[in-house]
């Protein structure tokens, strides 16, 4: 769930003007999952830029202060939200912990690498929110450590309603600086593709997995 459009906005023309977000309608590129995208996000980018760095970490600091207080932790998810999450911890002045993908397959064998306090109440942060396998991965490896998962925040979300029912099972709210309706209001508005192109946009966000 985008909360704020102006910000929504602002974060994708700040995605789009770092190269962040790279658009290929013909030659479509490949996730790991193997679903076949005209959309490819690197977030990652971000931390490169110094003022998208800061209004990243600033717009999101705030989200997580008015939605869930100061009587919570930090977790980001590895590896795109590990250095957003600090930042935000930092702000806040609160513990920070991130989490693997899977445990270590060495020494302590970690998933979440810090010392928050056991039951401690947790926002996690994620730099992007696709199918949702990873994202509910951290959320789990959280929970089964006792930790209260208050909702996860994003940057940016392909707002798959398969992957919101995911949330939903698992009781987390999802919020998103920005996301794909965000992106192709943009493009829209831009007049940059035509409107076959923009229609098969939208289609494949109703179900990439048979998009043509």
């Amino acid at each position: 769930m985008v909360l704020d459009k102006k910000v929504a906005e602002q974060t994708i023309n700040y995605l789009t003007q770092i190269n962040a977000i790279k658009l290929n309608t013909k030659n479509p590129f490949t996730w790991t999952s193997g679903i076949k995208s005209p959309i490819y996000c690197d977030n990652r980018l971000i931390l490169s830029y110094p003022n998208v760095r800061k209004f990243i970490a600033d717009e999101m600091t705030d989200i997580v202060k008015n939605l869930y207080g100061e009587k919570i932790s930090i977790a980001g998810v590895a590896t795109g939200a590990i250095a957003i999450g600090a930042m935000i911890a930092e702000r806040l002045n609160l513990p920070y912990a991130y989490v693997r993908p899977e445990p270590k397959g060495h020494g302590l064998k970690n998933q979440i690498e810090g010392n928050i306090n056991e039951g401690s109440s947790i926002v996690v942060i994620e730099d992007l929110i696709s199918t949702g396998k990873s994202s509910l991965n951290a959320i789990n490896a959280l929970k089964s450590e006792g930790y209260n998962v208050m909702g996860m925040l994003s940057i940016f979300s392909y707002n798959f309603q398969f992957a919101n029912k995911k949330f939903e099972q698992e009781n987390i709210s999802i919020n998103s600086l920005s996301d794909y309706n965000s992106l192709v209001e943009k493009i829209e508005s831009e007049g940059s593709l035509s409107k076959t192109e923009i229609n098969r946009l939208k289609k494949w966000r109703e179900d990439p997995k048979i998009w043509k």
